[in-house]
């Protein structure tokens, strides 16, 4: 029961983190205007994600402009979204890999051991994507902190984190962790040892054994 209580709780954060990990994907707010300085604007607020550039208005309106060209884009973007679009597809196929192997489910109840491989694997997978999402979330932060310190780049063109960038560290971080826990989630075998010899019992002698 214990270790099914522990597979439940993994899969529930893991599956938590991949939707983070969608909602931080399609959000625009990847990093956003910094207004720290001395001409300071705020008629109007910046954000730039991975698809598209918006800009808010002091009234509340939101204009939004997908890129134009996928080729005219920096490399490093394209990396960030190929790394992100890869954590999506794989938390898909970990759902699907861990939902199989989950104790409450009722498929491949007749071999429990390919079963409890099934959730095991669904972990490795989902920890995997949850790397994926880190590695790119923290790659795309490390952009914008050095381009904020650096001297060279203007006061009105610096750019600080995003929400999105906040929402897809704890995404990752909850995929990975429950991934951990669904690995974790395999008890262990217990160590068979081979069954007792019986002996033979003592027949009580009736004396016509001896001549």
């Amino acid at each position: 029961m214990a270790s099914g209580g522990l597979q439940l709780l993994g899969f529930v954060l893991a599956f938590l983190g991949w939707i983070g990990i969608i909602i931080s994907t399609a959000m625009p707010q990847w990093k956003m205007a910094s207004y720290a300085g001395d001409n300071i604007v705020t008629a109007q607020a910046l954000y730039e994600g991975l698809w598209m550039s918006c800009a808010m208005q002091s009234t509340g309106q939101i204009q939004c402009k997908v890129y134009d060209s996928l080729l005219k884009l920096e490399s490093s973007l394209q990396a960030t979204r190929a790394l992100m679009v890869a954590a999506i597809l794989l938390g898909l196929v970990a759902v699907f890999v861990a939902v199989t192997g989950m104790k409450c489910m009722k498929c491949m109840e007749d071999d429990q051991v390919k079963k409890m491989r099934m959730a095991v694997l669904g972990g490795v997978i989902f920890i995997i994507s949850g790397l994926a999402a880190l590695v790119a979330t923290s790659w795309y932060g490390n952009r914008v902190a050095r381009a904020f310190y650096d001297p060279f780049t203007p006061v009105n063109t610096r750019f600080e984190f995003g929400s999105a960038l906040f929402i897809g560290w704890a995404a990752a971080s909850l995929a990975m962790l429950g991934g951990a826990f669904l690995c974790c989630s395999c008890p262990r075998r217990e160590t068979s040892y081979p069954p007792a010899r019986g002996y033979p019992k003592n027949v009580p002698s009736t004396g016509k054994d001896y001549v």
